[in-house]
Parts: C-alpha cells; structure tokens; sequence
C-alpha cells in the first residue's frame, strides 16, 4: 500500500485504488480527506478530530464512512445515518477494502488532574498500526509503526520505550506538528540510534510504498 504522511497526526493509506485516512485533525490540510473512502478516528481531541473536514469528506462521497469510538460518533452520525460506525477495542472490521483491527481504551495520562479519555488505535491490514495519542501496545506483530513523537503526554524516553517494546520493522514520525525544526535532528538520532528499528519521517505530503 502506499502511505502519504499529512500534517500532525494524519496519514494517507491507498490500495487497489481505494484511500484511507486517519486522524485528520485541526493541525492537517484542509485537503487531507479530499478522495477519502474511509476514515478513521482515534479520539476527540481537536488536533485528531476535525467535524468540519468529516462533514466535507462525507458529503464529497456519498459513499465515505466513518469508524470512530462514541465521542465523537456522537458528534457526526445523525446527519450521515448509517454511515458513521462506533468502535472499541476488541472490535475488527472493514473499511474501504482495508482490514482493520482496534486496540487500545483510554488517552495516554496528560496530567493527573485532568480527566483520561477513550483512544483507540487501529491496526489496519495487519502491518501498520495508528496508536493515536497512546502507547499501546497491541496483541499482534507491527510491521509499521505511525510513532507519535512528540506530544504533552509523553517524552522521549518514553517514545524510545515504546518502539523496543513493540520491535516494528520500522517506525515513522506522527503527531509531529509541535516539534521545532532545530529539535528535529536530535529526536532522529536518539531515536534511531537508541530505538532498535529502521525509524524515519516523512514531510507532509511525502509519500512511501510499504
């Protein structure tokens, strides 16, 4: 499948002439769910989950669905009957041709006194894995690993934790978007050299086949 990175924490997946999107959020091109068949959203936090850009996709293609965990299914499903799907973990379906597992419950601790929330990440075609903002750790082998790497829940020690425990054949840089250009190069040499796996990124709108 090809994988076209977008902006934050969003991500392209097309196969056999079908498009997937995940998380496209405040943070992402307003263009990113232009062609979509399916989308997916990890939770409802703003910079995943844009109502604006869903509605555009849904009324672009009247065929477009969405697989989503309440929240925000809520928040979209009485003007698109039928076709917004509500998730958890545990769940397995298909969507625009792709097989997609979800894994995970709640949002990654931001700070104690702020209350946790549901994410969900989605395994898609058994090889690339969305975690959105947490660091699950899925039930299966991860070929590709989207690697939120940089966020206020989570620092690079973590990160680097994450991609030992979970031994992907290799990792691109998600949920980018906050990063500084000049902290850029230290988080690529610390976590490929320190990580264990081929670890990459890509600009928004670089694409690669995988």
């Amino acid at each position: 499948m090809k994988l076209t990175k977008k902006s934050h924490a969003c991500v392209r997946l097309e196969k056999d002439g079908r498009t997937l999107v995940l998380d496209p959020g405040g943070f992402t091109e307003e263009d990113a769910v232009l062609g979509a068949d399916a989308l997916l959203v990890t939770h409802e936090h703003a910079d995943h989950f844009d109502e604006g850009r869903l509605r555009a996709a849904l009324e672009a293609n009247p065929a477009a669905e969405i697989w989503t965990l309440r929240s925000v299914a809520e928040r979209i499903s009485a003007a698109f009957p039928g076709r917004v799907h509500t998730v958890g973990h545990g769940d397995a379906f298909t969507a625009a041709g792709f097989d997609v597992q979800v894994h995970g419950e709640l949002h990654a601790v931001i700070h104690p006194d702020i209350p946790r929330i549901t994410n969900v990440g989605y395994l898609v075609d058994g090889s690339v894995f969305h975690p959105g903002d947490a660091l699950t750790v899925p039930d299966h082998p991860v070929d590709t690993l989207l690697l939120p790497v940089m966020a206020p829940w989570n620092k690079i020690s973590e990160v680097i934790d994450y991609v030992r425990e979970l031994k992907p054949r290799r990792a691109y840089d998600i949920h980018d978007a906050l990063l500084t250009d000049l902290a850029r190069p230290l988080y690529d040499r610390q976590i490929g050299e320190l990580g264990g796996t081929d670890h990459s990124r890509l600009a928004p709108g670089g694409s690669t086949e995988i």
